[in-house]
């Protein structure tokens, strides 16, 4: 076993300006810790560098590669997409300037001239079509988006045309979030095909990037930073709007403890996800500013809806979760306010709905749970034929208050019989669980989009590799459903859409393929000298990012 040895002296941490209160924090962390926080705080940083702190690495630079909160934060700064949403998250153009329905199965965007990639090269219509092409393919996670395109062409220089295979009224949404690659590029170092996470893939796109986004890649350290540069010759850099950061890191600091005491000790400038029991004193401390918005995505428990005989289980021949009672004893042994406000100290809110209402055509009155009902529970699992209950592995991702969540959750689960028993697993182990479908029992959020469509075919659309049911990580069918999911992708109408939405998800409800958990209270700390823009899907736009003297 390799052994390092740290010898900390007051005043001589290079780039720390280290007294006696930083010295005595160093001396307290866990030799990881010690080691990731010394790599990031090496490099002398300037007046106009603000250094980021999350719990979560990207896992990839690859722009279709994967569709997850914790990778579009960063791979967003680096990539335009053609549609892009502005502070109050309407939406925008970024590499369209307009756009049109020129027939009822053809789009017609029309590209941002003189467009620079970071290497100096002007984006072109064939980099867009080649971009387009490539989050369609297998096995990229961003095909989901854009089901229905059956194909991307240039219709000249200067425009780029989509053809759906029925009328689609919401294609300028869908391409939120679908980055532009160059076609050079790719084929320069041999990517011209999304990697392949799951497969654990490496290829020249992991670690390396080159966009037209407002900021570059200096470097990517994975599991430890992300360094970011201005890119001068950004598009949109004269819009006054836009910020004055020259340089960002990204660090990853998975210990609660540690990224408030970065922040504390002015290592880092910004936390985005501040442990829940430290936010009170946060607001309290002179020192930071707190921001907060109510949360456009959610927290959910999912099953194992397809497999004969349940994997990490007790049971043996059977598959309980294929019961709705088993299902709704689940839902009633839970007692999600008392989480709330226990291990969540408040920062979030308890959810019966399956889509905030923030997103078009979630109704309001599903926002309201089953009750917390343990005899109920267990009566139900008597029903099901389980009277002594049985045991299973919950799957959870190692982050704090997730973790945290989950032990309460497995903890009223055994109580009314169902033993379970927690994993705890890394972000690049957990992740591919959803998309691979390989969990019995599994905690997991995500982010919507204002339009329902995207969230409804990600999650309870049943699962294709074509792009259906993506994200459908208990591989639940229903094809009813399907149908209905199916039909409002190509709805153009938008009172039958909101009407067609509020359909699927009292389906939803009814049959239960999902628990509904909570909507977390986003929060982030930052440094007083720092002034922001807050989504509701959590994520940053450094564009907006402004240091002030």
């Amino acid at each position: 076993m390799m052994r390092l040895m740290v010898t900390i002296h007051p005043g001589r941490c290079r780039g720390l300006h280290a007294g006696p209160r930083v010295v005595r924090w160093l001396s307290a962390l866990s030799l990881s810790a010690l080691v990731s926080v010394l790599v990031l705080l090496a490099p002398p940083l300037g007046a106009q560098t603000v250094r980021i702190a999350s719990a979560f690495d990207p896992q990839t630079l690859d722009p279709h590669g994967l569709a997850l909160l914790y990778h579009t934060r960063v791979v967003g700064q680096v990539y335009d997409s053609l549609v892009n949403r502005d502070a109050d998250y309407r939406l925008e153009p970024a590499l369209a300037t307009e756009w049109r329905m020129a027939a009822p199965t053809r789009w017609r965007f029309t590209l941002r001239q003189g467009v620079q990639f970071h290497d100096g090269s002007l984006l072109t219509a064939d980099d867009v079509v080649f971009s387009m092409q490539r989050a369609l393919q297998p096995p990229s996670q961003r095909s989901f988006q854009l089901k229905g395109v059956t194909q991307v062409r240039k219709a000249d220089e200067q425009t780029v045309e989509f053809v759906t295979e029925a009328p689609d009224a919401v294609l300028p949404e869908k391409l939120v979030f679908v980055p532009v690659m160059s076609k050079a590029w790719a084929e320069r170092h041999g990517v011209q095909r999304a990697q392949d996470v799951n497969g654990k893939q490496e290829t020249y796109a992991v670690r390396h990037a080159m966009g037209t986004g407002p900021f570059q890649v200096e470097r990517y350290e994975p599991d430890v930073r992300v360094v970011l540069k201005r890119h001068a010759a950004w598009w949109g850099r004269s819009d006054k709007r836009h910020g004055n950061v020259q340089d960002v890191h990204f660090v990853t600091i998975k210990s609660d403890a540690t990224r408030l005491a970065a922040l504390s000790s002015g290592e880092v400038d910004l936390v985005l996800d501040p442990p829940f029991q430290d936010v009170q004193r946060l607001q309290r401390d002179g020192r930071f500013t707190v921001v907060q918005t109510a949360d456009i995505g959610q927290q959910y428990l999912t099953f194992d809806q397809s497999s004969a005989e349940l994997a990490h289980s007790d049971v043996k021949g059977r598959n309980p979760f294929k019961d709705l009672r088993v299902r709704q004893a689940v839902y009633h042994a839970i007692n999600m306010p008392v989480i709330i406000d226990k291990v969540l100290r408040g920062q979030a809110v308890s959810t019966g709905a399956f889509l905030s209402t923030r997103v078009d055509g979630s109704p309001a009155e599903l926002d309201k749970r089953l009750p917390y009902d343990p005899a109920r529970a267990r009566s139900l699992l008597a029903q099901a034929g389980y009277p002594q209950g049985f045991g299973v592995t919950l799957d959870c991702v190692n982050i704090a208050f997730r973790e945290n969540v989950c032990q309460a959750m497995a903890a009223m689960l055994t109580q009314v019989g169902i033993r379970t028993t927690l994993r705890s697993s890394p972000s690049s182990q957990f992740f591919p669980k959803l998309t691979q479908g390989t969990a019995s029992f599994v905690e997991y959020g995500w982010t919507a989009t204002p339009d329902a469509w995207a969230s409804l075919n990600g999650l309870f659309r049943s699962f294709d590799k074509a792009g259906l049911g993506t994200f459908n990580a208990g591989r639940y069918s229903n094809p009813a459903l399907d149908t209905l999911i199916d039909t409002l992708r190509t709805e153009p109408d938008l009172t039958r859409r909101r009407a067609m939405v509020s359909t699927v998800l009292r389906m939803v409800a009814d049959d239960l393929p999902y628990i509904p958990l909570y909507r977390r209270t986003l929060t982030w700390a930052h440094r007083k000298n720092l002034q922001l823009v807050q989504w509701p899907n959590d994520t940053l736009e450094l564009r907006w990012l402004v240091v002030k003297p």
